[in-house]
């Protein structure tokens, strides 16, 4: 409870303001993107896509090589994850001369032990986070590789009335979960970044808070490769 007391009015204000434009962009970024089809919204449809053009290929093993790849990307952020939190942890036992070093600097703002530790520990919170969306996201893409090898063969969907587009639709929508989910965690990484700003100063953390939003919102909903993929004309 020391720290509450040793906390000024500011950074807990700025503290207030970083969670609610995280959660606040988080939440814009599911009910826009549906409406304006941003980057991830977009790519969903790919992926239903190509669940529907798996249902009609045989052998799978382009499918398999594909989901082998994907779930890589979260598989590498988990492990790195796993190595910062460690780096943070091992500098909880150091924070005399990481809080000297920080002093240094001309516009910091100088900070007691305590609340210097306890701002690694919000770097700590919000790396576990990322852990556990990435590692949430490799299970769904060996959820996805299960579902991809219990379809049958392409034949197999007219002679037994199976439903085709029922089960690529299923599919897809799992595949889209995945890739969500470790949207989620990658979005973790960037504010991060901003969380960086608070050991300067709670100005620095809301002003680099904003600029990460105003990054994540151009290359959700105005980068170019956005652009490309909303292009229906092949």
């Amino acid at each position: 409870m020391k720290i509450i007391s040793l906390l000024p009015w500011a950074d807990w204000m700025a503290l207030f303001i970083f969670f609610g434009l995280w959660v606040g962009y988080a939440w814009l970024a599911k009910v826009r993107g549906l409406r304006d089809q941003s980057l991830i919204a977009t790519t969903n449809r790919y992926r239903q896509l190509w669940m529907v053009q798996a249902t009609g290929r045989d052998p799978r093993m382009l499918d398999g090589l594909i989901t082998q790849n994907l779930s890589q990307t979260p598989a590498f952020f988990s492990s790195t994850t796993i190595i910062i939190i460690g780096g943070l942890f091992a500098l909880l036992g150091t924070t005399d001369k990481a809080a000297e070093l920080v002093r240094e600097i001309p516009f910091a703002q100088p900070t007691p032990i305590l609340v210097f530790e306890f701002k690694i520990l919000l770097l700590v919170g919000i790396f576990v986070y990322a852990f556990f969306r990435f590692s949430w996201s490799m299970r769904q893409y060996t959820f996805v590789a299960l579902v991809i090898g219990a379809m049958p063969p392409p034949a197999d969907f007219a002679t037994q009335q199976l439903d085709r587009l029922r089960f690529s639709e299923r599919a897809g929508n799992l595949v889209s979960a995945a890739a969500e989910t470790f949207n989620d965690g990658l979005r973790a990484y960037y504010f991060s970044f901003a969380a960086m700003a608070w050991f300067f100063s709670s100005l620095a953390l809301v002003l680099a808070t904003a600029l990460v939003v105003l990054i994540l919102y151009g290359r959700e909903f105005r980068s170019d490769v956005l652009h490309v993929l909303r292009d229906e004309r092949f």
